[in-house]
Order: C-alpha cells, then sequence, then structure tokens
C-alpha cells in the first residue's frame, strides 16, 4: 500500500471488504493443529453439545478477525506514515491467517459464519478510520487496547472451549499469542495510552459484539 495512491488504497480497501466479509482468505502459515493423535484426527470426537459451543466460540472468534481485517485497514488507510502503515499492513497479514483457520474449523464442526458480517466489517472500519485521524500515537494505542482485550478474550475461550476439541484450543491458542505479539510490536512503535472511559467503551462495544455473534 506505501507507493499507491489515496484513490488507490480505497479501491485496495474495498476489494478487501469484498474478500474478507465475502471471499475465502487464504492462510500463509499452517493451521495450528495439536500434537499427537488428537493432531491426526483433526479433532476430537464431541456430543453435540459440545460442538454446537466449540463452532458458537469460533464463530464469535472469526467475527473478531473480520473486525480486525476492518481495523487494520481503516488505521492503515488513516496514516500518513508510510512505515506505520506497512506495520498495520504486516499485522493484517498474520491476522488473515487467523480469519481462514476459524473459517476452516468452523467448517470443521459443521457451523457458520455470523450473517452479520458486512455490519461488523463495516462498523469496524468506521471505529478505525476515527482512530487513525486522531493521530499515530492514538491509533497505535487503539489497537494495543484491542490486541489485548482480544488476548483476554481468547484466552477465556480456552476455557470456555470442550475438554476434547484439542483442535480449536490449538487455534485459539497460536492466535492468543500473535495478538500479544502485535500488542508489544504497537508499544515499541510509540502506541499512547488509551483513557479509561475510552477502554470501558471499548469492552462494552466488544461485548455487544460477542454476545450477538455467539448466536446470529
Amino acid at each position: 500500500m506505501r507507493d499507491l495512491s489515496p484513490a488507490d488504497r480505497l479501491l485496495a480497501c474495498a476489494d478487501r471488504a469484498l474478500r474478507t466479509v465475502f471471499g475465502r482468505p487464504t492462510a500463509g502459515r499452517p493451521m495450528p493443529r495439536p500434537a499427537g493423535a488428537a493432531g491426526a484426527a483433526g479433532a476430537a470426537p464431541l456430543v453435540e453439545a459440545e460442538r454446537r459451543l466449540a463452532a458458537a466460540l469460533m464463530r464469535v472468534n472469526h467475527v473478531g478477525e473480520v473486525c480486525a481485517q476492518a481495523l487494520y485497514d481503516a488505521q492503515a488507510l488513516a496514516t500518513r506514515d508510510p512505515a506505520l502503515r506497512e506495520h498495520f499492513a504486516a499485522a493484517a497479514r498474520e491476522e488473515t491467517d487467523h480469519l481462514a483457520w476459524t473459517g476452516q474449523r468452523l467448517q470443521e464442526l459443521g457451523g457458520r459464519v455470523s450473517r452479520l458480517n458486512p455490519v461488523w466489517y463495516a462498523g469496524a472500519f468506521g471505529i478505525g478510520l476515527v482512530a487513525g485521524r486522531l493521530g499515530d500515537a492514538a491509533s497505535l494505542g487503539f489497537l494495543v487496547e484491542t490486541e489485548r482485550q482480544v488476548e483476554q478474550h481468547l484466552a477465556s475461550h480456552l476455557d470456555r472451549l470442550p475438554a476434547g476439541d484439542a483442535a480449536s484450543r490449538a487455534i485459539v491458542a497460536q492466535m492468543r499469542d500473535d495478538e500479544a505479539r502485535h500488542a508489544q510490536q504497537a508499544e515499541g512503535a510509540g502506541a499512547a495510552a488509551m483513557p479509561a472511559p475510552a477502554r470501558w467503551l471499548m469492552r462494552a462495544s466488544a461485548k455487544l459484539m460477542t454476545t450477538t455473534a455467539h448466536h446470529v
């Protein structure tokens, strides 16, 4: 995105939005799999209630990755710093892995993605643009807080996923580690601390999204 004109970057954002919401993203890294017998089978046998729970949790995680694509794209579009734009683009590429992994796991579980993905993407893109317009330090601070909250959310899913669902656990654990690294990288790039009211508002918005996506 570094050498593109503003108009070209807008077109590229529109293309990625369509691919994210309606396409089938391709991961650059192999999907994490558990070691041993569970890894060879791809997933431990789950009873129906466990399968439904795992699918709902992975749908929520998939929505989170749809939002991550929108946020990173919007923040990259808003900044005028080519190096920071590449920082956002590099993080987005790893988030694309997450998007592909959660989508594939949903298929394996017989689940579906959220019907509201276009809404989630549009809302996250708007929030990312607002964060970007506040300046690079504030935009990076927003990224740090987002990744920290996502890391906590993924850790809670490791507690909630069925004990026998080693396949989903392997994916979520890798995603958690990646999100923690993204937060550390953003801090190193000069992130400003977010005020407490903004953090609380982000948590409330995330709670609304995850609760809705669990079912819809």
